[in-house]
């Protein structure tokens, strides 16, 4: 019965951000207004975490089943990828690199401000 709670808990949620979305006079995808809607449930303390503890750590655990079939659909689009190879090459190798240099960076600055936190 917990299990069916934190199933009908999470596609509450997903389904008010399909409601939303709805609502909206422009287009936002409903998965994030979903993912707002629990973030700001789990800060107000409307939902707590063991409210959907086990169905999470069962999604988590089990996401990369989620992505086979956008994988598989890539197939669809092979020509396409082979005619724009070396463009998505220097887009993904570019943006891991800055994605690591800004990582660095924000970790140096909350280092340094958390340094002058504790010193004063």
């Amino acid at each position: 019965m917990k299990i069916i709670k934190q199933v009908g808990i999470i596609f509450l949620i997903c389904w008010l951000g399909l409601v939303i979305e709805a609502a909206l006079p422009f287009s936002f995808p409903a998965s994030i207004i979903g993912m707002i809607l629990l973030f700001v449930c789990l800060l107000f303390g409307i939902l707590k975490i063991e409210h959907i503890q086990e169905k999470s750590d069962f999604l988590l655990s089990n996401m990369a089943f989620f992505f086979v079939p956008a994988g598989v659909s890539i197939i669809n689009y092979l020509d396409l990828l082979k005619s724009s190879l070396l463009p998505i090459l220097v887009i993904c190798v570019a943006s891991t690199f800055i994605t690591f240099a800004v990582t660095a960076w924000s970790i140096r600055l909350t280092m340094r401000l958390m340094n002058r936190r504790k010193g004063s």
